[in-house]
């Protein structure tokens, strides 16, 4: 049984408080700030942009993971940052294919300098799926394409940042489905260019043990991902991660510089804007 001690209890209460209160306006609320958050594009749907950047806003986010070129005109007029945007490779088709590591590079040579002109900090890539291929050869692959990749991203200044996802639930198959498997591709690329996305719910899912593994690893991450396990949704009490807790190992390890990059929300909301509302202020440690 967990055991509440009185600021978690305090954070609770208010969070509850908060919950039925409209976003009304683009003023954020007050908040502590130790935590950089931010939300993926799709969390509330299909909500047009301008909507979309004034509601998360109003909720006190400051930026926006997983979104496209056309929606960042939108996304800087308003005072938001495009957090996570496109590098190269896709989920199934990622970076370990050895036959298209030129398409690799291709797609690195348009992303990195776009997302460098908007001022945006960091690119996603994705490892792929295994088909048929041990991970140590994947992971082989994976670091010949970034190498050349981290060249192009330090004439930028930015992070190309690999996502741990599980393959036991969501994405059968994926390579880069473990902290340690990810920490030693970090090692051979060998550059402050290239970190690890650290998903909380896809590693809870794998691994567990979360606080320990953020701890020992934080060189080697650059970003994070929020949701509820079981059921990649609400941040509440109907799921097993007990978020003040983890939030509080990362604003520690921000204060000690260990750490510079932003966690992003990125689940299913059972109630929308007021999902993602309860889930800002829980984090907000």
């Amino acid at each position: 049984m967990i055991k509440l001690n009185r600021r978690d209890m305090l954070c609770l209460l208010g969070m509850a408080a908060t919950t039925k209160i409209g976003a009304q306006s683009e003023e954020p609320p007050k908040l502590k700030g130790r935590i950089k958050q931010c939300c993926t594009r799709g969390i509330l749907g299909k909500m047009p942009i301008v909507d979309f950047c004034r509601t998360i806003k109003s909720l006190g986010i400051v930026g926006i993971d997983l979104v496209g070129q056309a929606d960042w005109p939108a996304i800087k007029d308003h005072g938001l940052s495009a957090t996570m945007v496109p590098g190269a490779g896709t989920i199934k088709d990622g970076i370990n294919n050895k036959a298209k590591q030129g398409q690799w590079l291709d797609e690195f040579r348009s992303n990195i300098p776009a997302a460098s002109k908007f001022g945006w900090k960091r690119v996603i890539v994705m490892a792929g799926d295994r088909e048929g291929l041990s991970d140590a050869d994947g992971m082989e692959n994976c670091a010949a394409v970034l190498k050349e990749a981290v060249k192009i991203a330090a004439d930028h200044n930015v992070t190309i940042c690999m996502e741990l996802l599980n393959s036991k639930v969501n994405h059968p198959g994926y390579m880069c489905d473990k902290t340690a498997w990810g920490v030693e591709l970090c090692k051979r690329v060998s550059s402050p260019y290239f970190k690890l996305l650290y998903d909380i719910y896809h590693m809870q899912i794998m691994e567990g043990d979360i606080i320990r593994t953020i701890t020992e690893n934080i060189e080697f991450i650059d970003h994070f991902h929020t949701a509820g396990n079981p059921g990649r949704r609400d941040l509440d009490e109907d799921q097993e991660l007990f978020y003040p807790a983890i939030m509080r190992t990362i604003a520690k390890l921000t204060e000690q510089g260990k750490f510079n990059g932003y966690v992003a929300h990125e689940f299913t909301p059972k109630n929308g804007t007021d999902s993602l509302r309860q889930a800002v202020r829980l984090c907000d440690v």
